[in-house]
């Protein structure tokens, strides 16, 4: 043999050694990827609190300005809502529409002032407050319009009247009592509401008229509990 040659490797040594190459191969894939894995979570814990941040700000923005959904604590508004249900409220309607007769809305309590004059920042800040727990919940009522502004109103012998006109009720609640009221005229930029149980309803025949600027929206929807599910 001269030399300037050399020997093959044995096979066994040949792949021994491709076995080795291999192996380190794999460890340097497998290192990378954990490395990978673990610059991903060190991301993911860094943006999570941007992420709770966005998520929060996300749902004040919603609740202030689109949608919110509101208890119902008594049996004011029987049959039409139970005692406990949960019912979702849009707040856009009134803001590209006008309030019907008939419809169901949440307004604010005409004996709490401290939301008068607030603007949308204010309601944000107030929203914000309120979901931190800094400030206690607005007093809200929910009824049902049942006359508009400019129209007179009167209750007689158990019936409703609009401008001298009886209506249609058929969501009032059985054996209702109606003792007589009015007539009384609705005044501009104001609704007439009364609950649908009307024996055990505080509304605007003992507080007066409602200011359409006082209303959050319209109800439109049961949300719970799944049984009652529906709209309104």
């Amino acid at each position: 043999m001269t030399t300037s040659q050399i020997d093959p490797l044995p096979s066994d040594l040949a792949d021994l050694f491709g076995g080795a190459h291999e192996a380190v191969d794999e460890m340097r894939v497998r290192a990378r990827d954990e490395a990978d894995q673990a610059a991903a979570e060190r991301s993911f814990w860094r943006e999570l609190p941007l992420l709770l941040l966005v998520a929060l700000v996300a749902a004040i923005l919603l609740k202030t300005f689109v949608l919110q959904s509101f208890f119902i604590p008594s049996a004011s508004m029987v049959e039409t809502l139970q005692v406990n249900d949960r019912i979702m409220v849009n707040k856009l309607s009134y803001r590209f529409g006008d309030v019907k007769r008939g419809h169901v809305i949440v307004f604010d309590d005409p004996n709490d002032d401290k939301t008068d004059g607030e603007s949308l920042v204010g309601s944000a800040l107030r929203n914000l407050a309120e979901s931190l727990g800094l400030s206690a919940p607005r007093s809200e009522f929910i009824k049902r319009v049942v006359a508009l502004p400019g129209e007179t109103i009167e209750i007689s012998d158990g019936v409703v009247t609009i401008n001298n006109a009886p209506i249609e009720e058929p969501y009032l609640a059985p054996g209702i009592v109606m003792t007589d009221f009015g007539p009384e005229l609705v005044p501009a930029g104001h609704v007439f509401v009364m609950g649908d149980n009307r024996n055990l309803s505080s509304d605007s025949r003992v507080f007066g008229p409602v200011a359409v600027e006082d209303v959050v929206g319209r109800a439109f929807v049961i949300i719970w509990p799944p049984s009652r599910w529906g709209g309104l």
